[in-house]
């Protein structure tokens, strides 16, 4: 018989997009390093909890379906969506970029899609038909990141049973997403420069130059300006990569945008559903909670807002979302420390427009004008004590005036 990295190896060679996930009574960092330096997807040592392997079999399923296909094809890439000034910016630096092939450094909080942007300058490239490859060097251990990036020959370490390409072979004449790029090790930082600057490398325990020919997008959530002052990341490096730059602005910095990328979520977890329940129908969000939803802060940005909407679809018993319906985390953020200071009251304002643009309703200049003087005159009021003459005063208006507007308002 043969034992569990002799399998993998067999399978890594005649099966090389099957995912692999090793079980085993061995938790060694050896045994570790040989399983994923094996090709394996994953490394779960016993005893294990069944609902971490069946998350873990989730994931493996999932990155089978995701690389069917080297080539990201327009059905198959996913849209970016956003009205706000800053995401125009990202729109009109890829289109800026679609006839070349220069090296691109994306950053941005964690959540806010850098992968997705990056995706989509390949997709809008001249390499849009060869292979788009991501690594998240943040995800990979500090001891198999070398083989991941240039491969290895077989026998060059302990688990090494096949020759195996890595991602920049793999990348050829495509493009090469490196994600947390700020995470990666001062000594392959260097290896990564020599790559970039003559498009050579060497598998792990190899001696025959392999020339590629990649773009290589990379991103990261950090600040990789005072990295390179405090000598975590090197400047040569960083030039490299930081030829052109995409900021991508957090999700409270652009929340005109948070109505559509719910009612977008909803609908695409809507249809997941479908595939098994024909008759699942999108959900839609009530004025109150959409309201609410958008004062939110969102720390994890869109990548939170998407995990909420499948939540919502699949928890919420009803057609129509209420506040009732939030799943608890969210009750518990509190809307108005979300309100900063400054400006913040004008894109409030403008989400609010966008909703009633988006409701479908006429005479929305009215219904706008009326919740903006309710506003002011009960805060008017609140601040005189009451007094009507002396609020009439603050707003400039007569004290008719502003009789007539309570009484039309319902104040």
């Amino acid at each position: 018989g043969i034992d569990g990295l002799e399998l993998l190896s067999h399978l890594s060679t005649d099966y090389p997009d099957l995912p692999v996930i090793i079980s085993t009574a061995h938790t060694d960092l050896d045994s570790a390093v040989s399983a994923y330096q094996g090709g394996a997807f994953e490394y779960l040592p016993k005893p294990f909890d069944i609902d971490d392997a069946v998350e873990i079999a989730q994931r493996a399923c999932i990155k089978k379906q995701t690389a069917a296909s080297s080539a990201i094809s327009d059905k198959d890439a996913p849209e970016i969506i956003g009205a706000a000034p800053a995401m125009q910016e990202v729109f009109r630096t890829i289109g800026r970029l679609s006839k070349s092939v220069i090296s691109v450094l994306i950053t941005g909080e964690s959540g806010t899609g850098k992968e997705l942007v990056a995706l989509s300058l390949h997709k809008h490239s001249p390499r849009a038909d060869n292979a788009f490859i991501a690594l998240n060097t943040a995800a990979i251990p500090k001891e198999l990141l070398e083989s991941e990036l240039f491969g290895h020959e077989k026998g060059s370490f302990t688990g090494a049973q096949a020759l195996r390409k890595g991602r920049f072979e793999q990348a050829d004449g495509g493009t090469l997403f490196l994600d947390e790029i700020g995470d990666m090790p001062a000594e392959l930082q260097t290896r990564l420069l020599r790559v970039l600057s003559d498009g050579v490398f060497y598998r792990v325990g190899g001696h025959t130059p392999i020339k590629v020919n990649v773009r290589v997008v990379a991103a990261t959530h950090q600040d990789l300006d005072a990295h390179v002052k405090k000598g975590l990341f090197r400047e040569d490096l960083f030039h490299r990569l930081n030829v052109i730059r995409i900021q991508l602005p957090a999700l409270r910095e652009r929340k005109e945008d948070i109505p559509a990328l719910l009612n977008m979520f909803l609908h695409r977890a809507t249809d997941e559903l479908a595939i098994d329940d024909e008759d699942v129908q999108a959900k839609a969000i009530d004025s109150k909670t959409m309201a609410y939803l958008t004062s939110l802060n969102w720390p994890g940005n869109v990548r939170q807002l998407k995990n909420t909407c499948h939540w919502l679809a699949v928890m919420t018993s009803g057609q129509t979302v209420h506040m009732s319906d939030l799943p608890a985390e969210l009750l518990t953020d509190n809307p108005v420390a979300n309100v900063e200071t400054g400006s913040d009251w004008q894109q409030n304002l403008s989400v609010k427009v966008q909703q009633q643009l988006q409701s479908g309703e006429n005479e929305i200049a009215a219904a706008i004008i009326s919740d903006v003087e309710k506003i002011l005159i009960e805060a008017t009021l609140n601040k005189t004590n009451g007094r009507k003459n002396d609020a009439a005063k603050l707003l400039g208006w007569g004290r008719n005036t502003l009789t007539r507007k309570i009484k039309e308002l319902g104040i």
